[in-house]
């Protein structure tokens, strides 16, 4: 799909998610912050277990009122709750420090009670006939900024200015740039109320293929949440003795192989979707393995660019599918619900997460590697009984 063929719309949108991923380096900032003022693995990760909890309720309930309310609203809800969260983490000094980090985090964990917002608005705003390839240019914009961005911003603070006053300064500059990404939501996008969201005729639902979306789901957000970040951050920093700079390089192969994912993706034959995904999960798992085992540096740079290409390639496939199974005028509350799932399962995951850590710093990577050889077998599963069942000649989705 070329870039002249993607609707107006669409294309504001996307520069949106654009504009806002440099800005997610501050995930990767926060919990390494935490550890360079004294906090242990295991307490952060209790720290964001702690959040965790307050979100889940909230979740479903935003999601159902804005089936009504215009979407484009909850998304500058969003950037305004980040932005406040990022000038409390920059304000967090002294006695108060624990507070304000706390504070912080807790606005944070609400705006991402809103984040099944970004999930409604694309299955609305983006044309249902071509969600596949359209999801292509939807990945690749966001990554090639953050390819830009994130090694300039690494190397400053990981070798210039490594000093945890400039990570508050980080924090307070992203926070204030929230100020620019509203501006821009209310003045390029498009409101997106009840009246735009109208599911197509003959359009059923799938009780037996959302129960295996719901399966994929838990077990995705298993696998993921039991190896986050927090992880990573602490196996290069502080097992490998890197800095934040490595951390991002790791990024930057990771968004450079997910640009070349972008363009896999859309060579990939009609009806070969669940094929793609059982694929993308087995390589996940060989990224995990390989995790599992302590790599040097340079090879766990490797294996997260292959996890994240694998990402790439069966998301659309993945996403596409989703929204075959959601009808339209309820697609904030479906989502809402899914996310509220998803957040049920991941509950204790950081706490877990920052438990097997502290036992041996990639033990949670081997947890994750039985995870994602399951999903990969189900949808394999998926395909076959799906072949079983159709006609030759119909394609599979």
């Amino acid at each position: 799909m070329r870039w002249s063929e993607i609707p107006r719309e669409a294309k504001a949108y996307m520069l949106y998610h654009t504009l806002i991923a440099p800005g997610l380096i501050v995930w990767i900032l926060f919990p390494l912050y935490m550890m360079k003022v004294g906090y242990s693995v295991l307490e952060v990760g209790a720290f964001f277990t702690a959040i965790n909890i307050i979100a889940i309720p909230l979740t479903y309930l935003f999601g159902r009122l804005f089936n009504r309310w215009d979407i484009k609203k909850g998304l500058i809800a969003i950037d305004i709750l980040d932005g406040i969260a990022y000038v409390l983490y920059g304000l967090a000094k002294g006695v108060a420090a624990p507070l304000m980090l706390f504070a912080g985090r807790t606005i944070e964990k609400l705006s991402t009670v809103l984040y099944p917002l970004y999930r409604a608005y694309e299955q609305v705003i983006y044309p249902e006939d071509r969600y596949e390839e359209i999801f292509a240019w939807h990945l690749r914009l966001p990554e090639i900024a953050r390819l830009v961005t994130f090694p300039i911003m690494g190397y400053l603070l990981g070798y210039v200015y490594p000093g945890s006053e400039s990570y508050r300064w980080a924090f307070i500059f992203f926070g204030l740039f929230s100020a620019v990404t509203v501006a821009y939501l209310w003045r390029f996008l498009p409101s997106v109320g009840r009246e735009e969201r109208i599911t197509p005729k003959g359009f059923t639902f799938k009780v037996g293929e959302f129960k295996v979306l719901l399966t994929f789901e838990a077990l995705l957000t298993l696998a993921w949440a039991l190896a986050p970040e927090l992880v990573l951050i602490n196996y290069v920093v502080f097992v490998l003795h890197k800095t934040v700079f490595e951390v991002t390089l790791i990024a930057c192969a990771s968004s450079l192989a997910s640009i070349i994912g972008t363009y896999a993706s859309e060579r990939v034959p009609k009806g070969r979707g669940f094929q793609v995904i059982g694929l993308g999960m087995f390589i996940n798992a060989f990224y995990a393995l390989v995790m599992t085992l302590s790599p040097p540096f340079w090879l766990a740079l490797a294996v997260y660019a292959l996890g994240d290409f694998g990402n790439t390639l069966w998301f659309p496939f993945y996403r596409s599918w989703q929204f075959s199974l959601i009808p339209k005028e309820r697609a904030s509350e479906f989502h809402s619900a899914i996310s509220s799932y998803r957040k049920l399962l991941g509950l204790f995951t950081p706490f877990v997460a920052g438990a097997l850590a502290s036992l041996h710093p990639t033990l949670p990577y081997a947890v994750s590697f039985g995870l994602f050889l399951v999903t990969g077998g189900l949808f394999m599963w998926l395909y076959r009984s799906r072949a079983a069942e159709a006609p030759a000649s119909k394609p599979q989705p």
